[in-house]
């Protein structure tokens, strides 16, 4: 069964990681380790990212009058301002157009990091309830099998682990941290996130210490092993060559996404990363 769950897990990996050219009628050329922190804050959540080719968004949510509302902070949050309204509709309309696809003319999957803010059982509750009029476009658990959809849901912040855990149908996974490392378990727990200041002393002044590179190549081989992928947050993200040097890092050790603010600043990275890389 374990093995069957990581070939499935293995495979959607792959989507996620490995994608072909998008048409420009669809926005940015998808960029596998692209991930939008806070996405909600930018002038047009979801479609901003998108159009960089982002393919992993980050919402906040709170659990207010019935609603699951985005926002980072309680005196942020507005009336109809929801994850369906700026995410799940969106998403759903664009993989109709799609023909099943977030990203036309690619099988890349699009990663929806939902941030718990408040009442983790209770907003999940709601969210698992909302989730599953949207189920036909999005990765599932049932009975111990995954099956891949164009959008995965990833439960991070408040997450009511042994509420998820019990499901025998879900439709989101688990944010692991670092504690969560060599457990395996990808069909709960498909990513493995954590504060960057928790584990490097390394802010990309000078060169990183070879024991910290180490021990960052160490934790993407061992969740990699185990069909996981792997994001950090808290990294330097003001533009500047100590956040160059980190995400030089980052990508080199294959670190699956690299968390900004900066959607331009991480696109035109990346994309002159993988030219020098063709290049050389």
């Amino acid at each position: 069964m374990l093995r069957r769950v990581l070939g499935v897990l293995a495979a959607a990996g792959a989507v996620l990681l490995a994608a072909v050219p998008a048409s420009a009628a669809g926005g940015g050329e998808p960029l596998p380790r692209a991930h939008a922190h806070n996405d909600y804050e930018h002038e047009r959540p979801l479609l901003d990212a998108l159009d960089h080719g982002f393919t992993s968004v980050e919402a906040d949510i709170y659990l207010v009058e019935g609603e699951l509302r985005v926002g980072h902070d309680p005196e942020d949050l507005r009336p109809g301002r929801t994850l369906q309204s700026l995410y799940l509709d969106p998403l759903a309309q664009r993989v109709r157009q799609g023909h099943g696809h977030v990203f036309p003319g690619s099988r890349q999957q699009l990663q929806l990091l939902v941030d718990i803010k408040n009442n983790g059982a209770a907003t999940y509750t709601e969210l698992d309830k909302v989730l599953a009029s949207y189920r036909k476009m999005l990765t599932t658990y049932h009975k111990g099998k995954v099956k891949p959809g164009a959008i995965t849901v990833v439960i991070s912040g408040d997450r009511p682990r042994e509420l998820m855990a019990a499901q025998e149908r879900r439709y989101a996974f688990y944010d692991g941290r670092m504690a969560d490392l060599g457990q395996g378990n990808p069909a709960l727990i498909p990513l493995i996130s954590d504060n960057w200041t928790n584990h490097f002393t390394w802010r990309g002044e000078g060169d990183m210490p070879a024991a910290e590179r180490d021990k960052l190549r160490q934790i993407v081989a061992t969740a990699h092993r185990d069909g996981q992928r792997v994001r950090f947050w808290a990294t330097p993200d003001a533009a500047g060559p100590a956040r160059e040097a980190i995400w030089r890092e980052l990508v080199a050790a294959d670190v699956d996404h690299i968390n900004t603010d900066d959607l331009a600043g991480l696109q035109q990275f990346l994309r002159e990363y993988d030219r020098d890389r063709a290049a050389a």
